[in-house]
This record gives C-alpha cells, structure tokens and sequence, in this order.
C-alpha cells in the first residue's frame, strides 16, 4: 500500500470515529485495542480489512508501556467496546492488543488481561511499530511509533521484522518540556501542545526532544541499511517533526497524515491466530 493509499485508508477510519458510524462490512470482524499512554482507541475492521466502526478516549492509564490503573483502563476499554457494539448490533468477542517492543513477561500480560476483563478473547498480541507498518505496507525500511511514553521502533526487510527497540522517550517529555518552558501545569502543557493555532510555536520548544528522538532512531539503525523511515503515533502530529529526522539522521523520512490512527488499525489487522 502506498502512502496516498494507506492516508486515504486511514483518514476512512478517522471518519468513522469523528461521526461515530458505521460501514457496512463482510464475514467475520477484526477488533484491536490500542492502550496507548495517552489515547486508548478500539478499532474495528471486516474480513476483507476494511474499516467498519471505531472508537477513541483520552486516557492515561497506562504510561511506558505499563498499566498504571488497572480498574480504570478495563472501565474504558468496556465503555469504548459497548459503544461499538450499540452501533454495529453485535457483540465483539475477541481482539488483538499491542505492546511496545521488548515488553516481556508480567507487562504484557497486564496489558492482555486489560482486554480480557472487558469480555473479549485476546487472540494476538503484536508489537505496536510491527502493526503500524501492516497499515502502511512496509516490507523494507524503519517504523517508528512515537507514543505518549515510549518511542518504539522496528525494522524490516522482505516484510520480516528484523530488530525492534523501545526508548523512553515520547509525548509525555514533550508536554514536561513545555510545562517548563511556560511555567504552566503538566496537564496546561497537554492543551497547549494539542491546539493546533499554537503548533508553530510550540515546535520550537519541543524541537530539541524530537531531535534527541532521531538521535535514538539514528543509533539504532546504524547497523542496517534503512532507506526510509515512516513515523506515526499521536506525538508526531507536529507539522515539521519528519523533516527534523531528516535533518538528523539524514534518511528519507514520510508520516502519514493521521499518525495516531495508523497502529489501532494495525493492531486490528494483526487479530489472528
């Protein structure tokens, strides 16, 4: 799928949510949960991969990748699923979840169990930069999942994931850096760094923790031959953040145009055993 494709693919999914509607669909449903650390987001897809309902709360339940609030990510993720089904008129009976990469053990099956508490079967478990690159058809190359707490990221080549990373870095650093820039509350920060008016100027005090994000991205690539990088995630948003990972790094770098959405629709590619 090509970048024009995959927005067109992706911006059909925004749709859906924005309106809360539904399309209509073939066969069996595909469900994936996504647990970010500032967004949980159910998305639903029909057998032939094409969207069909979604859903999407802010949240901080979860942060680096751990569930910090069990009883209240099981509550929205309940809310969410409920939601979903009013408007289909079916029950949603199992689902894939994400993790970021390297979650091992007790932290991924916190984040598995937070889905089967909400009446859903987890039938896969996939790492979030993998299920982004399903969205976007990346065979060869570098995803990088910029979240709320982690920055994640996976490389392919021939569609096999070949090395996968995870660095505490993400939105959360952006918002403590423009708490201080400011003097203002962490939670003031958030607002102003999702207000679109405000994006230009808030992107100059968050540009040294994207250009520390590339350097990550930069050390963990050296010993592969990448030749494009794709970002997505919600902390990307900013209009200029790709042509600072170029600057950086010095590898072609695209992101598509709703980068929160595209790892909730490859979580829900991804629901299969």
């Amino acid at each position: 799928m090509d970048l024009i494709r995959a927005n067109d693919y992706i911006e059909s999914f925004a749709k859906l949510i924005e309106g809360q509607q539904v399309n209509g669909y073939q066969g069996n449903l595909k469900v994936g949960v996504d647990l970010g650390t500032a967004n949980i987001v159910l998305s639903v897809l029909d057998e032939m991969n094409q969207p069909v309902a979604g859903a999407l709360y802010p949240a901080s339940v979860v942060k680096d990748g751990l569930v910090v609030d069990y009883v209240g990510a099981v509550r929205i993720v309940r809310n969410l699923k409920q939601q979903v089904e009013s408007l289909l008129g079916v029950r949603l009976t199992h689902a894939a979840t994400a993790v970021p990469p390297g979650t091992i053990g007790g932290n991924a099956k916190a984040i598995a169990n937070v889905v089967e508490s909400s009446d859903m079967e987890v039938i896969n478990v996939v790492d979030e930069p993998t299920a982004a690159a399903a969205v976007l058809g990346v065979t060869d190359g570098a995803v990088v999942d910029v979240g709320g707490g982690t920055t994640g990221i996976s490389i392919l080549k021939n569609g096999e994931v070949i090395y996968t990373a995870d660095e505490a870095t993400g939105g959360t650093h952006m918002s403590l850096v423009v708490a201080g820039n400011y003097k203002v509350s962490f939670e003031e920060a958030e607002k102003f760094k999702k207000d679109p008016s405000r994006q230009k100027e808030i992107f100059v005090v968050i540009k040294p923790v994207v250009e520390k994000m590339a350097s990550i991205v930069k050390r963990h690539i050296a010993s592969f031959d990448v030749k494009k990088i794709y970002v997505v995630g919600g902390a990307c948003c900013f209009q200029e953040f790709e042509s600072v990972f170029f600057k950086e790094i010095g590898v072609e770098t695209v992101k598509p145009e709703r980068p929160l959405l595209v790892t909730p629709l490859g979580i829900a590619l991804n629901c299969k055993k």
